[in-house]
């Protein structure tokens, strides 16, 4: 069994969620060290030194592997602990070069060039998905061309190699029959309201359906605190009993939420992953996706068609799995058993062998 450190600067939402659900599966001994998932602009440019020194304070066994989120600065932390002989692998859930940004917003180049230097220290680079891992490449590229002079040609050149797709856990349980007596097929909306989810195209095509005389019930939960949320709300007053849940719900409210829904549904414009959306579609939701980002990767192929909608297309698809499911049809065969692939004990098994390898190694 090895010793693992994991630092997380941002342990919050789904950053947490990945690291106790590794600590709380994996075989090895993982110490999870981190602040609170806020201020994320100061985690990156300050949590090294704060992470540094409260490591320094504590008093802990040989360290045999770090791994840190894409939150931490590597390169400062790394030169600031002393933890001989440890491998060090940084684990992407997004990052600074292609997260979506909002209209009129340019490029952080300060955090951009961290997010780089970070990646040059690493001895491997853990990708939530293979869709971040070609528009990280495709942003370093265009990021490293930008520098005058006394290029990082050999750091670029070593990067390919340190680069490893390892999706994140779930939290994966039995799927259950929708309860009886439903009426209305429930549409459910469970990502951050924040620009990259655009949460406020689902309300509006929603909206649109409604008027169309589509009968259906919405539920949009997620974290609501600042975003969009100033928009969102005014969009779900105006739909009365038909919103059955809005904002964040503690779990077993989440997970009784999600045994009701028949459809979960996705606008986004940035999403490496997509653990809500799994959590639904393994609880038996139909998915309702962009046929882009990392839908196409999660989705297997055989369900493209009746899962993922080209741009544009969301409205139309939405309507046609509604009808399917007021006429009785069931969800696609086998979709929710699909996402058994992505359950905690097969993923934290799965990178707990890549540990081994690399100590190996």
């Amino acid at each position: 069994m090895a010793r693992i450190l994991l630092v997380e600067p941002f342990l919050g939402g789904s950053h947490r969620a990945w690291s106790e659900g590794w600590a709380a599966h994996s075989r090895h001994d993982i110490e999870i060290l981190g602040h609170e998932g806020r201020h994320w602009r100061w985690r990156m440019r300050g949590g090294s030194v704060s992470l540094a020194r409260l490591l320094a304070e504590t008093t802990r066994p040989p360290v045999d592997v770090v791994v840190a989120s894409n939150m931490l600065d590597l390169a400062a932390f790394r030169g600031m602990v002393d933890l001989p002989g440890a491998t060090w692998v940084q684990y992407l859930h997004e990052n600074q070069l292609t997260y979506p940004r909002q209209p009129g917003e340019s490029l952080d180049t300060g955090l951009a060039w961290t997010q780089w230097r970070s990646l040059v220290v690493a001895d491997e680079i853990w990708c939530n998905s293979a869709f971040q891992r070609d528009e990280l490449v495709a942003g370093l590229d265009r990021l490293l061309a930008s520098a005058p002079d006394h290029g990082h040609e050999p750091e670029r050149a070593a990067l390919d190699a340190k680069l490893r797709i390892e999706h994140p856990g779930v939290d994966i349980r039995e799927r259950r029959s929708r309860p009886p007596g439903a009426q209305r097929p429930l549409v459910v909306s469970n990502q951050r309201w924040h620009h990259d989810k655009d949460v406020g195209a689902v309300i509006g095509t929603v909206r649109r359906l409604l008027k169309r005389g589509i009968d259906l019930d919405l539920a949009v939960v997620g974290d609501h605190e600042g975003g969009e949320a100033a928009v969102i709300d005014p969009l779900l007053d105006g739909l009365g009993d038909r919103v059955v849940a809005r904002g964040f719900l503690d779990r077993p409210d989440y997970e009784a939420l999600l045994d009701r829904a028949d459809v979960v549904v996705s606008a986004a414009k940035g999403e490496n992953f997509g653990i809500a959306v799994v959590e639904a579609i393994a609880a038996g939701a139909w998915p309702v996706l962009p046929d882009a980002l990392a839908y196409p990767e999660i989705i297997p192929v055989s369900h493209h068609d009746d899962c993922l909608y080209a741009e544009g297309g969301l409205g139309k698809r939405l309507a046609e799995v509604i009808a399917h499911i007021a006429a009785g049809a069931s969800v696609p065969e086998g979709l929710a058993e699909a996402m058994a692939v992505h359950a905690w004990p097969v993923t934290a098994e799965r990178m707990d062998h890549r540990l081994d390898e690399l100590l190996r190694r």
